[in-house]
């Protein structure tokens, strides 16, 4: 079962938007990063600024009439539609995700607590090396650079596969000039048997290759997955986002199969395509501390200055507010 916001038009067009929670609390996490609000994390108080009441009520559905076009929910109310948005998101650990239901109050303490545990650690060791984990362990050695932080990554190249691979290069030039340890191409192999996000005295960490590290606190940032509880997988989609075999149907964010790096930047260049049908060129600015970045263009290499002027500053989180027609605190 998926959440949905039903968005009643004045003309003749209904349109619905499926979401992807399963349940639903009064808040929702700020779209300030691909798979999670992590940027700033260790900055105190930030989870304020990206966990924003949900102005709009939200229901239970059971069933899409794709035939009648008509979504069917919990309390057996059935909505038609013209016009179909799926956007079921994605799921995965905290805190690349925060996928349990709770108050905002709860979820930016789960937050604020954290922060204490890699503010108590001397070594850090952050598993996957895609973009989420690449700003994870570029935040933790900006914010804390007397901490040895150790990203372990499964392939060669750190970030998404999407990008340029001098995008790719200079993310790991970055994470070297900071001082971290790379282990690259190893995964880990003990992962079952590790705490978490919770710092312990002495957490031994083994790869597949032999490598042991000794560390206080393991911060997981890979294995973020489709949400994909109403059926398979991604759905398979035209360069207008629209489903294979519906015109009327059109997917948003995480669900949708494209070829690029899951943002929520991107997300919301999905929302303007399935509106206007017109793609957009892939952006991507990889913030990495509130320092140093890297990033593309519509398939241009941008380097730090850009990204931190663009991004690194506050992540867009200003903007969001903004969208939300809301004030900071």
């Amino acid at each position: 079962m998926e959440s949905c916001l039903t968005f009643r038009s004045f003309i003749h067009f209904e349109f619905i938007f499926v979401s992807g929670a399963r349940e639903w609390s009064s808040f929702i996490l700020l779209p300030v990063d691909v798979r999670f609000s992590q940027h700033h994390l260790l900055k105190r108080l930030f989870s304020t600024l990206i966990i924003l009441l949900y102005p709009v009520s939200l229901c239970l559905v059971v069933e899409i009439d794709v035939q009648n076009q008509m979504v069917l929910l919990e309390d057996g109310e059935a909505l038609p539609f013209s016009h179909l948005f799926l956007a079921t998101g994605s799921t995965g650990l905290f805190p690349g995700k925060f996928n349990q239901v709770s108050s905002r109050e709860l979820a930016i303490q789960a937050f604020e607590d954290m922060v204490k545990q890699v503010q108590r650690s001397q070594s850090v060791v952050v598993v996957g090396g895609g973009s989420a984990g690449v700003k994870m362990a570029a935040e933790v050695k900006t914010e804390f650079p007397e901490k040895e932080v150790t990203l372990i990554h499964s392939q060669v190249a750190l970030a998404d596969k999407e990008l340029l691979p001098c995008v790719r290069q200079e993310a790991k030039d970055i994470l070297l000039r900071k001082g971290m340890q790379l282990l690259l191409s190893e995964r880990v192999s003990n992962l079952e048997d590790l705490p978490l996000n919770k710092y312990r005295e002495r957490i031994q960490v083994h790869t597949d290759k032999g490598t042991e590290v000794a560390t206080n606190l393991v911060i997981v940032c890979n294995g973020i997955k489709v949400n994909s509880s109403a059926y398979h997988s991604a759905f398979d989609v035209n360069e207008y986002l629209q489903v294979e075999g519906y015109s009327h149907i059109y997917t948003i964010g995480n669900c949708a199969d494209v070829k690029e790096p899951k943002m929520a930047y991107h997300a919301d260049l999905h929302a303007s395509v399935t509106v206007a049908n017109i793609p957009g060129a892939l952006t991507f600015l990889l913030a990495m501390g509130r320092n140093n970045g890297v990033g593309q263009i519509s398939g241009f290499y941008v380097g730090w200055l850009m990204v931190w002027l663009a991004k690194s500053r506050d992540l867009f989180v200003s903007s969001s507010w903004k969208t939300m027609r809301q004030s900071p605190p």
